[in-house]
């Protein structure tokens, strides 16, 4: 009991407190989360509160601001964010899900199922919509990553010429 309750203590005190790159990830750490190096956690990004031991986080990640990663619901599961992946603001990261390098999460998108390396997901429930060259990190732009983006057509859809493959 007392370790549930120093958690929830220290899950509080980083959703309020300061240092993205600092305190809130040490403070994460502490809870028993397992976080690479160079990772960024937003303001208000809730991290599992009962079982933090089931969020893997790789180096560079990127959890934005009220990112939401939920690791269970009954019995453990786990969330694996890999290396250089960003999670959006706002969105949500269910149980069971891996999110594969480079990949990219976009605002309020509900992940339920895991997602490819260096792939762009978005919406409720994401679905892939495109490829990245590069990943979207603090050494990138926001020209060089746009730039890198080939949209996935789902099956069926017209192309540019307007006909259908």
């Amino acid at each position: 009991m007392l370790t549930g309750v120093i958690n929830r203590l220290l899950q509080l005190i980083a959703f309020h407190a300061p240092g993205a790159q600092s305190l809130r990830v040490q403070l994460h750490r502490w809870r028993g989360i397992k976080i690479g190096k160079n990772a960024w956690i937003g303001y208000q990004a809730l991290l599992e509160t009962s079982r933090p031991d089931l969020i893997q986080l790789g180096d560079n990640v990127i959890i934005s601001i009220r990112a939401i990663l939920i690791a269970h619901f009954r019995g453990p599961s786990g969330i694996v964010i890999e290396d250089d992946a960003f999670i959006g603001p706002g969105a949500i990261i269910l149980p069971n899900v891996t999110v594969g390098r480079g990949a990219v999460v976009t605002a309020g998108s509900v992940v339920s199922t895991s997602v490819p390396a260096m792939t762009v997901v978005q919406g409720n429930p994401a679905r892939p919509i495109a490829t990245c060259g590069v990943t979207l990190g603090e050494q990138t732009t926001m020209d060089q990553f746009l730039h890198s983006l080939r949209p996935i057509r789902p099956p069926g859809a017209p192309t540019r010429t307007g006909l259908v493959e």
